[in-house]
């Protein structure tokens, strides 16, 4: 069982990100809150019960809160304070004896994660783990023999080395930018020995006994709230039909976000222009690249620039003279669709023919 955990655990932080990212960027906060399942854990006494004694801990609550900065394509790192509380209810592969008590963890974590855009504008998958420090508080563990005088306590805290894999959904409220709720598992485990202080009624000295690794397995739903994402600019409907003035002198070719590819439609749009090219009597033919406002505005003007060089290419290809053809980028000036900063809208992302 641990074994298969720990296999999850390490496929979900190197999880190939395959998917285009999500355009999140800047700061933001978020909280938790939910159901934690806690494995049996490995008990280690100087004379022990047994090699494999494991005290049994039912499920409790589980909560977190976090701060953390999105940097725009996709990937987003936060620090995270969390709480996870379970109850020990017995005590398992050893002789008559009973355990009970409560533990508790408090974590402080370093996260990396990953938003995914698959094509849905309210939901977004995303992927990530951390490292941090956990503190186990024992609190009035007691393990006793049946029929036994001799009743044996532990209580204190203790701090470990912590990791954990996240994997969960955000969904985007609608009309209120920056607002997601969440849904999400984590694999959250202590992978230090705790070692605590033990005293035996009626023992004149005391032992250690430690909690060896610690798995957890919490289910949490929450929100999250970025701070610089701006309500998309009211548009006019006619504004959103991306109009060409003359057809046969004015033709826009459109790209998917971050892409200087063309797309079969794209190809059809510039073969058309080709060829109404040499129908009209024209002095030059002018390409002009576009993007949205979602990068940076050095990164929006190279890309720019290699949409225009791939459809002028294309041109060429369909018998137009590369001499006639003029290129420039533009970035993220002009917008076709006025936006704020940070909007991935895809009629700003476009190329212009201008046969002239």
């Amino acid at each position: 069982m641990r074994s298969g955990t720990a296999t999850l655990a390490t496929a979900l932080i190197v999880t190939p990100l395959v998917a285009q990212a999500q355009p999140f960027q800047g700061l933001y906060i978020g909280a938790g809150a939910g159901y934690n399942l806690s494995h049996d854990i490995g008990l280690q006494t100087p004379t022990p019960f047994s090699p494999r004694a494991e005290l049994q801990a039912s499920g409790g609550l589980v909560g977190l809160g976090s701060i953390g900065y999105g940097l725009g394509n996709g990937i987003r790192f936060e620090l995270e304070g969390n709480y996870r509380h379970a109850n020990i209810d017995g005590i398992s592969h050893v002789g008559p004896v009973t355990a009970s008590g409560t533990l508790q963890t408090y974590g402080v974590m370093a996260n990396a994660l990953f938003d995914m855009d698959i094509g849905s504008p309210w939901i977004y998958p995303y992927v990530g783990g951390g490292v941090g420090y956990a503190w186990t508080h024992v609190g009035n563990e007691v393990i006793t023999p049946v029929g036994s005088p001799f009743i044996t306590t532990a209580e204190g805290t203790k701090g470990g080395l912590a990791v954990q894999a996240i994997a969960g959904l955000s969904f985007a409220i609608p009309h209120v930018p920056g607002l997601s709720l969440t849904s999400e598992y984590r694999f959250f485990s202590i992978l230090s020995k705790t070692t605590f202080t033990t005293h035996t009624v009626g023992v004149p000295f005391s032992q250690e006994a430690s909690l060896l690794k610690q798995y957890n397995h919490s289910f949490l739903l929450g929100v999250r709230y970025a701070f610089n994402v701006a309500a998309p600019a009211p548009v006019a409907p006619a504004a959103a039909m991306a109009p060409a003035p003359a057809p046969s002198r004015s033709y826009l070719v459109f790209f998917y976000w971050d892409k200087a590819t063309l797309t079969d439609r794209a190809r059809q749009i510039i073969k058309e222009a080709a060829d109404n090219s040499t129908r009209v009597q024209y002095t030059r033919i002018e390409v002009n690249g576009y993007t949205d406002t979602s990068g940076t505005r050095q990164y929006n003007q190279g890309l720019s620039v290699r949409r225009a060089q791939a459809v002028q290419a294309e041109l060429v290809r369909d018998g137009v003279p590369q001499g006639a053809i003029t290129i420039q980028g533009f970035g993220d000036t002009k917008l076709l669709v006025q936006t704020s900063p940070g909007v991935r809208e895809p009629q700003n992302r476009r190329v212009e023919i201008v046969i002239r």
